[in-house]
């Protein structure tokens, strides 16, 4: 954290100079730091924000990106964000629920019935609002980005049924709902930083993870996990951040900049998504990873209970209206 803080210090007064710092010749400088490899779409829609801030402050707004855990990992990037010291990050809403409790919604598996019916919700009220309860936590939401389904994938044996996962390590992310979630379905879930990943499957520390396709196929999993079980179990979305010091430190007209740019960044990365996705299944079979399709239904069976136990907390009046989004647009085909 105090490494993150030093290198974050040092950059602002190499770039205060670099910019000029008078009244008059002032830019307004933001920082964006995210944890992904620079061909991930996210960042490549990252760069589209980039371009289309300048073009709409008419350079009188910079937004500098620091891909790949540069400036720390995600949970020491939302600190920054708390604390003013870094303008912008992307974060999985899976870490964000230690921050914001109600994002364990995304982390309850088969809440949403496919992709369509996840981009319903997210742009609707349901969606914004969730994008507004950050901000108890020092945070603003500006965007969802797309990360598709999570699905298991596994070094030693493949993942067919349920009780193929008995015994297995999974690695998950640091959120307690999904550490349920793979211990509803008989995993021993595993929190892993994802920078350390690669290595763990390598070793043997864990015997799979759980992840989407790009994902799964540029940080070069695939080399050491040759099954990839598309039981598309969570949805879980990237959530654009920008701390809410900042935030109110800008102007109305250049806080209407940010967000626009924001959410053409947004759309974009929705179509950068799908091809990406279609990309790395079509290029980690080819490299020999055993892609396997299984019938849902026992998933969806055996993680019944643990959707009951959420339904009876806070969660339950939002499952409810996503439930309902869902029978709604069903019935109107």
């Amino acid at each position: 954290m105090m490494q993150s803080l030093g290198r974050l210090t040092a950059w602002i007064l190499m770039l205060c100079i670099s910019l000029g710092c008078s009244e008059r010749d002032a830019v307004v400088v933001l920082r964006l730091g995210h944890s992904l490899d620079q061909q991930h779409p996210v960042h490549q829609a990252m760069v589209h924000m980039q371009t289309r801030l300048a073009s709409l402050s008419q350079g009188t707004m910079a937004l500098l990106i620091y891909p790949g855990s540069q400036l720390g990992n995600e949970r020491e990037l939302i600190e920054l964000l708390q604390i003013g010291s870094l303008a912008m990050t992307k974060v999985s809403a899976s870490p964000l629920e230690s921050f914001v409790p109600e994002m364990k919604l995304f982390n309850v598996p088969y809440l949403f019935q496919d992709r369509a019916h996840l981009e319903r919700v997210l742009d609707s009220d349901i969606g914004q609002d969730l994008l507004r309860a950050p901000s108890k936590a020092g945070l603003r939401g500006l965007a969802y980005y797309d990360a598709g389904a999570r699905s298991f994938y596994t070094t030693e044996r493949p993942v067919r049924h349920p009780g193929d996962l008995d015994g297995l390590k999974i690695r998950v992310q640091e959120s307690a709902t999904a550490m349920n979630m793979v211990s509803a379905l008989g995993g021993a879930p595993t929190p892993i930083a994802w920078g350390e990943l690669y290595t763990a499957l390598q070793q043997g520390v864990v015997d799979g993870a759980e992840n989407n396709p790009p994902s799964f196929h540029l940080s070069g999993h695939y080399e050491v996990s040759k099954y990839f079980t598309l039981d598309e179990h969570t949805s879980v979305p990237d959530i654009l951040l920008i701390s809410e010091f900042v935030w109110q430190g800008l102007t109305e007209t250049q806080q209407g900049w940010v967000i626009q740019a924001a959410q053409e960044s947004a759309i974009l990365q929705r179509t950068l998504w799908g091809e990406a996705t279609e990309a790395a299944l079509n290029a980690v079979a080819e490299a020999g990873v055993e892609i396997i399709y299984p019938d849902k239904k026992p998933f969806t069976a055996q993680v019944a209970a643990m959707q009951a136990t959420y339904a009876k907390t806070a969660l339950g009046p939002l499952m409810q209206r996503i439930a309902a989004s869902g029978v709604t647009e069903a019935g109107s085909l």
